[in-house]
């Protein structure tokens, strides 16, 4: 029997080329052997006297090691970011600390406290990572978001800072193929705005398995076709040399049939077969079996079973022509055929997700790979191939630290008192214009996010004022017609950008938008608006980029059973409390104009800084009477009131000898206080406080019992103690949200709220159906106070 040389391949680079790939081979195995080392170690050597489990992916990690060493020893430079597939956190580590990045002593931390993170992590992880990934589809399409923050930041700012901070480089995804499943990934992927940025290159680790089984219809041809319909370059790495140069032999043509056309499972099977049975199994029964038999007859048993493995994503020369194509003036994918579990015992097979290697097994791998288990975290000799090889590599791909520049300030006060009917919704827009005019260095790093809801948000103004972001020029045939009130300008020098109806895409932008302050040095403000019903849809996402860093403010509007003639379907109930309960955000429900400009400036103030934080803006479509608010008109008191409002709440009636205490939120304003006027005509005195942010009030609370660092001194405002009394909450939204206020000084409350599926009506019958109307309001305060 005759024997194909594993370095014996289709190239003809010689003697140089076999040299570089055997040290990168070297490299790839060091980096397997790491890999599943920093697991194995967090599960069977480090004590865990709690006995829970600790958890790892080798295999996960093992079908990404090939793909990350040719990509990070070979392709990768300084301005090149990668999203790595969660489960391969472990090989990102590896890496690092060939390359000097990562210290000996985190490789035995992997899951601890303190230590590598169980997912890659920019925040926590003490080596370099690009993106945080581990919530499945975000991670994957994170640098999309990036690409497009990178240059917009590069249209808006590039010029002065590209002498100091290149923008210039790939965007790398690491994907798995059972990551394709969810639907965030396709919506991003078919997002037209995304068919010019070149800069995106995915690959796709197609082991054909999911946590539970092998995936039965996982089909490359169907995934090639869907990426090359939504405008995507196409290469796919399916075969090694091996099975190649079998391939170009007599009865090649029908193996590579047979391989091709074999269900997912079939193939996996192969994959933990003996050589003897590989025989047996290999040619299959039908027409071209024969072919095959006589073809493999000829390999020995070794070779047979190292070519029925040697898949695209695992072959070093494979994976280099594979970037060769890439095609920099549109997104690319590149699928690679891969073994879950290659170079493993466990590869291939269909439990292996999260399996883990015995002691045995560990030990007969160390053998295989001629290292130590006694003593794993060996590097490379200096002097060596493989040990010069890092050492290059890690100055090419060295980083100059981000400088990163001081936002520029922003006011706290416009000085405007707003006169007449107006909503909230509609303040947001105006505040925006007003900064344009008040601060235009802060208005110019404003960028707004929608999903094509710009003018029903009440954000046209602002678009015809700043244009709307495109990496080129382009013409707007509607430009001449006066008829047009919402012009769509599209340039270089626009700020607002709209991706369609996909609430994920748009929170994503925003997480990568909020996050150019530490990756280029330049910080945005970003702002996304959507309607208020679907920040539920889009929460997970954006709570995942405030996790990676990003800083935002997302603006819900309209809310809640407010918005009566819409229905159940779109009358929002959770949000309220899902903003008090989101860390790393500040959350705020303002009632009048005033309080949104207020609380959007402070909020504005807060982005693009390392001691940052993100905002949620709760707002509606009500028309309210302005003056209700009762600005004060003495500059002194006015401030105090505006220092109130960003804190989370202030008095807005005092009445000597008040019996009850009405706090509402929003909306509800007018029914709070003219259920307090209706209260005095039959003698019964009643507080009313406006809450902007139950979020504000419940770390002050928690301030004040020695719970956080935040400032308590609103409590002492808002609820002071010898003016506590009976309480009233009320809100269009959950009434769980205000209910803890009762708590600051112990007094008997009555919540009110909307705890239900809504109902079509209007405004009147609809409050009345969730009690939350004047009568109501009336009713819970006679209650509480026992009258």
């Amino acid at each position: 029997m005759t024997s194909l040389s594993p370095t014996t391949g289709n190239s003809t680079d010689g003697d140089s080329a076999a040299g570089g790939r055997e040290t990168l081979h070297d490299i790839s195995e060091r980096v397997l052997w790491l890999s599943t080392s920093m697991i194995h170690h967090a599960n069977r050597i480090r004590p865990n006297p709690t006995g829970l489990k600790v958890g790892g992916h080798q295999a996960s990690c093992a079908s990404m090691v090939t793909i990350m060493t040719s990509l990070w020893f070979e392709q990768l430079r300084a301005g090149d970011r990668v999203s790595v597939k969660p489960h391969a956190s472990p090989v990102l580590h590896a890496i690092n600390y060939l390359l000097g990045e990562l210290d000996e002593k985190y490789l035995t931390t992997l899951r601890s406290y303190g230590g590598l993170q169980s997912y890659p992590s920019r925040a926590k992880d003490p080596d370099t990572v690009d993106y945080s990934t581990g919530s499945v589809g975000i991670g994957a399409t994170a640098p999309i978001w990036g690409a497009m923050s990178r240059r917009f930041v590069d249209s808006a700012f590039g010029e002065a800072s590209s002498a100091t901070r290149p923008f210039q480089g790939r965007q790398y995804s690491l994907v798995g193929d059972a990551e394709l499943d969810e639907g965030a990934v396709w919506e991003a992927v078919i997002d037209p705005g995304i068919g010019e940025l070149g800069e995106i290159v995915w690959i796709v680790d197609l082991n054909r398995q999911s946590l539970d089984r092998v995936v039965p219809n996982i089909a490359a041809r169907r995934l090639e076709k869907m990426f090359d319909a939504a405008g995507w370059q196409v290469i796919t790495v399916r075969f090694g040399r091996l099975l190649e140069n079998l391939f170009a032999r007599t009865g090649g043509d029908a193996l590579r049939r047979r391989i091709l056309d074999m269900p997912n499972p079939e193939y996996q099977r192969l994959l933990r077969c003996s050589a003897s049975d590989l025989r047996d199994r290999l040619p299959g029964n039908g027409s071209d079996a024969a072919a095959i038999t006589e073809l493999i007859g000829d390999l020995d048993d070794v070779m047979l079973t190292e070519s029925i493995r040697n898949l695209g994503g695992h072959d070093l020369d494979a994976l280099r022509e594979a970037y060769a194509q890439i095609d920099d003036t549109r997104p690319t994918v590149i699928i690679a055929y891969t073994v879950k579990g290659f170079g493993l015992p466990t590869q291939g097979h269909p439990q292996n997700h999260s399996s883990l290697l015995t002691v045995e097994e560990y030990a007969s791998l160390a053998d295989t790979l001629g290292t130590d288990a006694a003593s794993p975290w060996g590097r490379f000799d200096d002097v060596s191939a493989a040990g010069r090889l890092c050492t290059e590599v890690a100055e090419r791909l060295r980083r100059e630290p981000v400088s990163i520049s001081r936002p520029p300030a922003v006011p706290t006060d416009i000085g405007r008192t707003p006169k007449g009917t107006a909503t909230t919704q509609a303040a947001l827009g105006r505040t925006l214009i007003d900064l344009t005019r008040e601060a235009p260095d802060a208005a110019r790093r404003v960028v707004t996010v929608s999903p094509d809801v710009s003018s029903t948000t009440n954000l046209g103004g602002w678009v015809n004022k700043v244009g709307v972001w495109s990496s080129a020029e382009r013409h707007d045939w509607f430009g001449d017609d006066a008829e047009t009130i919402m012009h769509w300008r599209e340039g270089p020098t626009g700020q607002h950008m709209e991706l369609g109806i996909a609430e994920t895409n748009l929170v994503g932008l925003m997480g990568e938008l909020g996050a150019t302050w530490s990756r280029w040095g330049e910080p945005l403000f970003p702002i996304g608006v959507m309607y208020d019903p679907f920040v539920e849809r889009a929460l997970e996402p954006w709570s995942y980029g405030i996790y990676a860093g990003g800083q935002s403010i997302l603006v819900g509007t309209p809310s809640g059973v407010t918005l009566a003639a819409e229905g159940g379907a779109h009358q929002s109930i959770k949000t309220p409390s899902i903003g008090l309960e989101q860390p790393g955000c500040i959350s705020y429900e303002p009632a009048f104009a005033i309080d949104v400009e207020w609380t959007l400036l402070a909020s504005i103030a807060k982005l693009g800084r390392p001691d940052g934080t993100s905002a949620y803006l709760r707002l509606s479509t009500r028309p309210v009477d302005q003056t209700l608010a009762d600005v004060p008109s003495d500059p002194a008191a006015r401030e105090r009131r505006r220092k109130q409002v960003v804190a989370g709440g202030y008095p807005l009636v005092r009445r000597d000898g008040a019996t009850v205490t009405i706090a509402a939120m929003g909306a509800l304003m007018p029914e709070a206080l003219d259920a307090a006027a209706r209260l005095e005509q039959i003698g019964i005195l009643a507080d009313v406080l406006c809450i902007t942010s139950p979020g504000q009030l419940y770390r002050a609370v928690q301030a004040r019992q020695g719970h956080g660092d935040a400032e308590s001194w609103i409590l002492d405002q808002l609820l002071p103690a010898d003016r506590a009394t009976p309480m009233v909450t009320v809100l269009d939204g959950h009434p769980h949200t205000l209910a803890f206020l009762a708590n600051v000084n112990r007094v008997a409350s009555t919540s009110l709220g909307v705890s239900n599926f809504g109902q079509v009506g209007s405004l009147d019958e609809v409050y009345k159906h969730h009690h939350i109307d004047t009568d109501s309001i009336v009713g819970a305060a006679l209650d509480v106070t026992g009258q």
